[in-house]
């Protein structure tokens, strides 16, 4: 929803030993920039067509999962760290993740929250979860 957020998951993916799959849309590489404050060059991969991707990964063995508000989500707090390349797809703020990519997850998780509030920032969302697939919470 907005563009710092790119910037900042891929700090965070940086912070992990995480790479960042990107759609090839206009808007994006100035959106990594500006919430980009590393000083070397972050993995990025490039994305042509998200839904094919994604389901390449799952073929391929990752484990896919996604953050979203679903009856069998798993709450972070119970969600182990990976033990096998994973993909963590993340939706908009507003609407989450797309419907036809919803059925390429294995996993859906949750993040629980007390307040009104329907979500979490992206850029906080992926991060938390990031942060637990790599066991450093």
């Amino acid at each position: 929803m907005h563009g710092l957020n790119l910037g900042t998951l891929l700090r965070t993916c940086d912070a992990v030993g995480a790479c960042m799959a990107v759609p090839r849309l206009s808007w994006v590489p100035e959106a990594l920039e500006r919430g980009n404050t590393l000083r070397k060059p972050a993995c990025v991969h490039w994305v042509r067509d998200p839904l094919t991707w994604l389901a390449d990964q799952r073929s391929a063995g990752c484990h896919v999962l996604g953050v979203e508000l679903a009856e069998e989500a798993v709450r972070l707090a119970d969600l182990p760290m990976a033990r096998r390349p994973t993909v963590a797809v993340l939706g908009h703020e507003r609407d989450g993740i797309p419907p036809e990519a919803l059925d390429l997850l294995e996993t859906v998780v949750e993040i629980p929250m007390i307040g009104t509030g329907a979500s979490l920032n992206v850029a906080v969302a992926g991060s938390l979860v990031l942060y637990k697939l790599a066991g450093f919470v």
